[in-house]
């Protein structure tokens, strides 16, 4: 003997008529639930939980006439006492006449997806032609929460490789020329001979010609580089404390009495 299929029709309002909730179900699956158990549930908004067992019921009608009806919390327990491969209908009636039904269609199959049902579709019903009621259909998933499977997977077909004739490789030997063979020349250390003199040599690489001429752009003997001396006293904290006039003004500071030396980077970019 085949089991009775189990109805819940559940409302917002005080009153639910049977025959609002059997009307609905004869439009979807009649021949298909065939005897069943019906159960009605009013003022459904004051509950925080539905009163029955999780994945117990196959069949779902929802009847709402408050728009904040059903909340979200009321979706999610919906879901829970749903058999896998339930159906449930929404039926909403609308406010007025100047709201839109295609708007409130839409929140409702959002609502039912977000919720994890399927196929959320507006469905349009002959006997509420010219209402202002929208019609919602959903199916819950066919699988229970937490059901694993395994996943067949095939066999791993490897991409053919077209391997070329020799003949149309190219040798990389033949990529370099006589030049790129070349062992780079590194300078050599001293190449301004320094300690034999104190001027930057013919072919300076590194950096003391240009040294040179900074200084001599500032105006500086080298008896003030030997021996710096300040009249104000400021010349030897730096820039910051130097007058416009000064001939120390660009060099680094220093101690009155020592030599001034320039830093490595001295001719380095700082940006």
């Amino acid at each position: 003997m085949a089991s009775r299929a189990s109805v819940m029709g559940i409302a917002d309002d005080a009153v639910l008529q049977i025959e609002s909730v059997s009307n609905l179900m004869r439009e979807f699956s009649n021949s298909e639930l065939g005897e069943y158990d019906l159960q009605i549930i009013t003022q459904a908004s004051s509950l925080s939980e539905l009163p029955l067992p999780s994945s117990s019921v196959d069949f779902v009608v929802a009847v709402c006439k408050s728009p904040e009806f059903p909340d979200d919390k009321l979706f999610e327990e919906i879901s829970r006492v749903a058999k896998p491969g339930a159906t449930v209908v929404m039926r909403k009636s609308l406010q007025s006449v100047a709201e839109d039904k295609s708007k409130a269609s839409s929140s409702l199959e959002r609502k039912l997806l977000l919720s994890g049902f399927l196929q959320a579709q507006s469905v349009q019903l002959k006997s509420l032609t010219g209402s202002q009621d929208v019609v919602v259909k959903a199916t819950k998933p066919s699988w229970k929460i937490g059901t694993s499977f395994a996943i067949k997977i095939g066999p791993k077909v490897l991409p053919k490789v077209q391997i070329e004739d020799d003949d149309d490789l190219i040798d990389e030997d033949s990529l370099l020329d006589e030049e790129d063979l070349k062992k780079p020349q590194i300078p050599a250390d001293g190449d301004c001979e320094v300690g034999k003199t104190r001027k930057a040599c013919k072919n300076c690489t590194c950096g003391r010609a240009e040294a040179e001429e900074k200084v001599e752009m500032l105006g500086l003997t080298m008896d003030q580089l030997d021996n710096p001396q300040s009249a104000c006293g400021n010349c030897g904290l730096g820039d910051a404390f130097r007058c416009g006039t000064c001939p120390y003004k660009g060099l680094p500071p220093f101690k009155l009495g020592e030599k001034v030396s320039l830093p490595g980077n001295f001719l380095a970019a700082d940006i």
